[in-house]
Order: C-alpha cells, then structure tokens, then sequence
C-alpha cells in the first residue's frame, strides 16, 4: 500500500485485526463516488459499496447503511424498518463519528461502534469494492465477510 495516510492505514490495520486478508487499494484515480470508484477498478456500478452515515433524529446517533452503488437509500423506507426517522447525516457528523471524510468512508476502522445495516442487493454479487478511508483508496471484500467484518444487519434499502 503505497502513499498511504493514517486513515487508510487505520482500515487496513482493522482488515487485518478482522483476520482478514484484504489489502488497501491505492489508485491514481479517484474512488470518491460510487461511479468512479466502479470505473476505477473496472467493475459493475452495483459492486461499490456506499458507505452512508445516517443520523437518528430522536438520539442523534449515526446509523451507517452500506448500500449497493446503483440503489439510493430510501430514509422512510429505512426509518420504517428501524423504528427510527432517519436523515442523511452533515459532513462534519460524518467526519466526527467515523474519523473519515465524505468519499472515503469506509465500512470498517470507524472512530467509534456503529450500527451498520447492508443493503440485501450487495450480496447478490461474488465480491464488492469499498472505500478504504480516502477518496482514491479501496478494498475488495467478499459480501458474507463484510456482513461478518461489520456486524451488520442485511435489510432492504431501497
């Protein structure tokens, strides 16, 4: 992994403690949306995974929804399931919640324990790409080992 920032080495260092065996992708290119990142690394657009930070309106929790790069999250269908009204989080709670910026967010190494829900699409693809704690940074991860890795909850998204 070269050029590396503590960011991405921090996701790296929690692929690692997860006793998985991926490495961090850095490319020349940037990973930032969902179609770059497809681009990127020559993929279908729903392989990428979209890191999403949500904000429990009640608590003002975040709530991270890992959904597939051709689904947009619909927030009543969500705030449904959950029980919880949900909206899309500000890039200062993003950053603050998971030591990450908008466009690298990645799925594992978050400053803090986050309920995670997994959008049910992602798992119909044999692996999936996501952001790897910046905007030219990836990792390909098997859909059933991010489920594991993350803790999350498969759901419908959209």
């Amino acid at each position: 992994m070269s050029s590396a920032n503590s960011s991405t080495e921090r996701v790296q260092q929690a692929l690692q403690d997860l006793g998985l065996a991926y490495q961090v992708q850095q490319l020349p290119q940037s990973t930032r949306t969902a179609q770059a990142a497809a681009e990127a690394v020559g993929c279908r657009l729903g392989q990428i995974v979209k890191s999403l930070l949500f904000e429990d309106l009640a608590a003002h929790q975040p709530i991270l929804i890992l959904t597939s790069g051709e689904n947009q999250v619909d927030e009543e269908l969500v705030s449904a399931a959950l029980g919880q009204q949900i909206q899309l989080a500000s890039p200062d709670f993003v950053r603050n919640k998971t030591g990450f910026a908008i466009g690298g967010v990645a799925p594992v190494g978050l400053r803090e324990d986050i309920p995670t829900y997994i959008d049910q699409d992602l798992l119909s693809f044999p692996a999936v790409w996501a952001a790897a704690g910046s905007p030219r940074a990836v990792f390909q991860i098997y859909p059933q080992e991010l489920i594991k890795a993350t803790g999350g909850k498969v759901i419908q998204v959209c």
